[in-house]
């Protein structure tokens, strides 16, 4: 038995090197396969086609490529695309800056000179190659969620041109920690395989598409229609008109509910421009023009706490937006203060002089803010809660700003319901309102409640300033695109309710908003008016008939 092994010491030697390649193959596959960096190098320091042949090295590699390597071949292939790679001799040098005399050697990372070396010229098929390349490193190894979603982009730009795409796909969406990148990944490699040339991949493909309904799904779905197989299979085609029909229903879905949205969003603002005005108008039975401007009030003041935060309190800039609430609050409630105290209560007994008084107050402060802010839209930043969104159904996104000021105005509503109803001022208000010279009879300062109310109700105005900064632009003008409206809110609602003031608001601004996509913004609140016209005509008093005592 022993005769059948030749113990010799050379076919052990060729055993134990056997071994030791098998050994490191293992090794190799389990932590990808090695990328010939010297190869590579001298790839892209070569002719047209030795450049093209290493780009397409590096994607065939980036599938099964260890980490390290994919994050040199990346840092080589975008020095190439910026022009900081100079090869000089055999090697190559990747500079800090474009034009720089010096840098570090690619292969070794030692400083060394670029004197004397060319940067590789790039064909149009190279580049794309070369973009594709550095795209796919990015997918795999970027560092943030942004350069691996801007890799993703790249990538699926040529998609069509890859075979090794799926394999690339399959392993960024093992390795993404992101949810919405890899819900991106996922689509990615479904949009993939509808070119797939299985038959059953790409029915399969077509249910997942239809599954995450979308507008751009239903898009590439339906040009699917054209495809050959669309009329040579019958299950194809079934499937491809079931898929489309799912997500144009789920379309249609989205884009209801996101009207809604809109809707209740443009409500919430337009009762809080209106709640003031009700109050106003109920009590004193002045027709505020200035209550648009006294919106514009607040929203500048929340840009003045955003610069005080800016310069005193960078670390806490994002808490600006709270804070500016109650600055908001008390800059319009003090600026409607003084119009009341110097002007409107001389001409109490004189309404259309109170009018013209309030549309002068308007031109005042609208001109007195250009002069010292100027006319431009003022930049805010946006905190991080009032940023972004989430994605709900199909297309509709609940964005946070708009949660912002639906929330806002629910608490508003509330905050003035318990002061109307349980504070001592509350009490005084309503009974001003209800009977003024029984509520002078009975003691009640009227002239000292009218000016509170007034003061509360530009307020209010105020904090409707701060709602709109993150949704609308902030310029001297902005109170003008609320002003009509709310008036039409006040008088829809019934004069000096709050609660007729929220169902007109919901009811006007919700109308605004639905009839808007169809027949444009100026037939939209001419359909609402004439609207409104029509109801008053049945009912004079409004929705809510305030209770008045004689």
């Amino acid at each position: 038995m022993a005769e059948m092994w030749d113990w010799s010491p050379r076919p052990l030697a060729r055993l134990a090197f056997g071994l030791m390649l098998m050994l490191s193959a293992t090794v190799a596959a389990a932590a990808g396969d090695a990328l010939d960096r010297p190869g590579l190098v001298a790839a892209l320091c070569g002719d047209a086609a030795a450049l093209g042949r290493g780009a397409e090295a590096v994607i065939g590699s980036a599938g099964s490529a260890a980490p390290d390597d994919l994050a040199f071949a990346g840092g080589v292939l975008r020095g190439l695309l910026d022009r900081r790679l100079a090869c000089v001799g055999t090697g190559a040098v990747l500079l800090d800056r474009v034009g720089a005399a010096d840098g570090r050697d690619v292969l070794t990372g030692i400083p060394a000179s670029a004197t004397g070396g060319r940067s590789p010229v790039l064909g149009l098929r190279q580049r794309g190659l070369v973009e594709a390349g550095a795209g796919i490193v990015a997918l795999l190894t970027g560092a943030t969620v942004e350069a691996r979603s801007a890799g993703l982009a790249t990538l699926a730009r040529r998609m069509g041109t890859l075979p090794e795409a799926d394999a690339i796909l399959e392993r960024a969406r093992t390795a993404e920690a992101d949810a919405g990148l890899r819900r991106a990944i996922a689509q990615a490699m479904q949009a993939a395989a509808l070119d797939a040339p299985d038959p059953a991949r790409r029915r399969a493909a077509i249910a997942a598409i239809a599954a995450v309904p979308s507008s751009a799904a239903l898009s590439r779905l339906t040009s699917l229609k054209a495809d050959p197989a669309y009329i040579a299979d019958p299950a194809f085609r079934a499937a491809l008109d079931t898929g489309i029909a799912s997500v144009e229903r789920a379309v249609a879905i989205g884009n209801g509910l996101a009207l809604a949205y809109n809707a209740v969003s443009f409500a919430s603002i337009l009762f809080m421009a209106a709640a003031g005005l009700a109050i106003i108008f109920g009590l004193m039975g002045v027709i505020n023009l200035a209550q648009g401007e006294f919106i514009m009030v607040g929203a500048y003041a929340a840009y003045g706490v955003q610069e005080a935060f800016r310069w005193l309190a960078p670390g806490l800039i994002d808490l600006y937006l709270i804070a500016a609430i109650p600055v908001a609050f008390l800059a319009s409630a003090c600026v409607g203060i003084a119009v009341e105290a110097l002007i409107l209560r001389h001409l109490y007994r004189r309404p259309l002089m109170s009018l013209l008084a309030t549309w002068a107050v308007s031109l005042f402060l609208i001109n007195g803010v250009r002069v010292a802010f100027g006319s431009q839209n003022l930049q805010f930043g946006m905190p991080s809660y009032v940023s972004g969104g989430v994605p709900l159904y199909a297309d509709f996104i609940v964005t946070w700003n708009r949660l912002f000021a639906i929330a806002f105005a629910a608490v508003t509503l509330v905050a003035t319901l318990l002061i109307l109803k349980r504070t001592p001022l509350g009490l005084d208000i309503r009974a001003v309102t209800q009977n003024r010279d029984m509520a002078g009879a009975l003691g009640i300062r009227t002239r000292r409640v009218d000016r509170l109310a007034f003061g509360f109700g530009s307020g209010l105005a105020g904090l409707a300033g701060v709602a709109l900064c993150p949704i609308y632009s902030v310029n001297p003008g902005m109170g003008a695109n609320f002003i009509v409206d709310s008036f039409m809110v006040v008088v829809l609602g019934g004069v000096g309710t709050v609660v007729g003031t929220l169902v007109a608001a919901l009811g006007i601004g919700g109308a605004n908003v639905l009839i808007e996509p169809f027949y444009g913004a100026v037939a939209a609140k001419v359909i609402v008016l004439v609207g409104i016209i029509v109801f008053l005509q049945r009912r004079p008093e409004g929705l809510f008939a305030a209770r008045r005592r004689r």
